[in-house]
């Protein structure tokens, strides 16, 4: 099918756009841009320059792609945010490119932005990724698949959230979530295994048994983290995601977040 492109949409000659793309009234793409086949650019949304976004997105009113990064270390290098298939981005989502030179900011395929949220220079995002009203992604995070954050979350810079994890509401932090839990409270503490998600997941239940044993002995033992990860190898039957689990935790910089 056809694009069709507004002639009350700003659309550089310089951009890449797609085939069976709709960009509506009012909106603002830049040179340096790509926008996929079957895309929805919906009015007042901004493509800045750098954006490169596959197929089958929709950009919904007053977002801005590629938005300069709120990082006082940018001086004008050309970088990118990479945008992968079938994601959602609501109203006024803001999501900036990366700080240096030749460096990315990446969102993954089928995630949901809902309104006001906002994701940060440099920070990775993977798929089926949820992101509730107003939550804020801090710079250089990393956010693994299946992640759901609840409204007004808080990421501060540089923090990992594993696998199927879950934010509660209103939840700041600066440390590190591993993957398969919910965490939740101000300061936020581990809340149990995210079992709503790991069933969407069809995860075996024996496999759920064996991640919440693993996080008994992580967040509700008398021993250091690190010796709960040597107990978790000796204890636990092995499994995809309970080697995730050790690898998330042994890479960790900034420690993970504490228990209840």
């Amino acid at each position: 099918m056809a694009t069709e492109i507004s002639p009350l949409a700003s659309v550089s000659p310089k951009a890449q756009i797609g085939n069976n793309v709709k960009i509506m009234p009012f909106a603002w793409i830049e040179e340096d841009t790509v926008i996929g086949d079957d895309c929805v650019i919906f009015p007042y949304v901004s493509v800045m320059k750098g954006t490169r976004m596959g197929r089958g997105n929709k950009v919904f009113q007053n977002t801005v792609l590629a938005a300069v990064p709120q990082d006082l270390n940018y001086t004008g290098d050309a970088t990118e945010l990479i945008i992968g298939d079938n994601n959602i981005f609501r109203e006024n989502v803001v999501i900036n490119r990366a700080t240096f030179a030749g460096g990315q900011t990446v969102i993954g395929n089928n995630n949901c932005f809902m309104e006001g949220s906002h994701i940060s220079h440099d920070t990775k995002v993977g798929n089926y990724c949820i992101f509730g009203y107003g939550t804020k992604i801090a710079g250089d995070c990393v956010i693994e698949d299946g992640v759901v954050f609840s409204s007004s979350v808080i990421a501060n810079a540089k923090t990992r959230i594993g696998s199927m994890a879950m934010i509660q509401a209103g939840t700041t932090f600066s440390k590190d979530v591993p993957p398969y839990i919910i965490a939740g409270g101000n300061p936020v503490a581990y809340h149990g295994p995210n079992t709503v998600v790991m069933d969407v997941a069809q995860i075996d239940a024996k496999v759920k048994k064996h991640i919440a044993n693993a996080y008994r002995l992580v967040f509700n033992g008398s021993v250091s983290v690190f010796d709960a990860v040597l107990q978790i190898k000796s204890q636990v039957p092995d499994s995809p995601e309970i080697r995730h689990i050790i690898e998330f935790i042994n890479a960790t910089k900034l420690g993970i977040i504490a228990r209840k």
